[in-house]
């Protein structure tokens, strides 16, 4: 057998689903015997069979895949509980297996997912999926490049309506209907130190989520991005988001900032001073770069 069909066939028996005991199934998705195709791939030794052998994979996979999912989505699995959260995080994970080399991939088609499969948030499907967005655009914000910031001497004398500003690749701007931020925070400081706290944090953490989903949704605009290779959440002004959404979509400085206050009742003299204050604010934590 050659070398990338033996890989192929071990990858697709180690990837495989566990049933619900946790065990290795006995039939493939194709109806052919595991334990058949097991024996083509792997021997048995004195203490174990191909099947078995070929099960400590398959199951220390899964309970890898599983656990680092866990870790990547605390917000969610406090919103959905842990058994709901187990039981999405099967499917979810057995519809979108793992097409990267590195676990960090493992989540970033959870959002699409999710909005196809409601039923796994029911009660809370809003909520849901603003924490997943959250999330995953810590991860994404984490490990995302860094380019060299645009200084404000640069700016000197170029015109508005045709200066293009972009966007460190390190920053995400979220549309919120939740404050999952705040709730993303309390979840993980209130992560059990040890056993014996375990029990009362849960309670903790399930008052607190319940509080958060029966609020009334509310649009809050969200920033995440990074400072010294650590990722902050910042609530924008309205207007504030809506400019630098229009920048990040390649829009002029001119344009992004006077469609945002065309309706504005605000006075201008207002309107001047908030957005230069934001563009200080902008410019000081390195948001553009040229």
């Amino acid at each position: 057998m050659k070398l990338a069909r033996l890989q192929r066939q071990v990858a697709r028996a180690v990837m495989s689903p566990l049933t619900p005991s946790e065990r290795m199934r006995r039939v493939a998705s194709d109806g052919r015997s595991v334990a058949g195709i097991a024996k083509k791939i792997i021997k048995p030794n004195d203490r174990l069979t191909s099947f078995e052998r070929l099960e400590i994979y398959n199951r220390q996979y899964w309970f890898r895949i599983l656990d680092a999912l866990s870790d990547d989505f605390p917000g969610l699995r406090a919103v959905l509980g842990d058994r709901r959260f187990d039981k999405l995080a099967r499917h979810y994970l057995s519809d979108c297996p793992s097409r990267s080399f590195t676990m960090r991939d493992l989540g970033s088609r959870l959002e699409a997912w999710l909005k196809k499969h409601l039923e796994y948030a029911a009660g809370r499907q809003q909520l849901a999926l603003d924490m997943v967005r959250l999330e995953w655009a810590e991860i994404e914000v984490f490990d995302s490049a860094a380019m060299t910031p645009l200084t404000t001497a640069a700016l000197a004398g170029v015109d508005a309506a045709k200066l293009r500003l972009r966007l460190q690749p390190y920053i995400r701007l979220l549309a919120l209907h939740y404050p999952v931020d705040d709730l993303l925070l309390s979840v993980k400081q209130d992560a059990p130190a040890d056993i014996a706290s375990n029990a009362v944090e849960e309670r903790h953490k399930r008052k607190k989520v319940s509080a958060v989903a029966r609020l009334e949704p509310t649009p809050i605009h969200l920033a995440v991005h990074r400072i010294d290779n650590t990722v902050y959440f910042r609530r924008l002004e309205r207007e504030e988001f809506l400019i630098l959404d229009n920048l990040r979509k390649g829009r002029t400085l001119e344009r992004s900032v006077v469609g945002c206050f065309r309706n504005a009742k605000t006075p201008t003299g207002k309107i001047a001073a908030d957005v230069g204050s934001w563009f200080q604010n902008w410019s000081s934590l390195g948001w553009f770069v040229s």
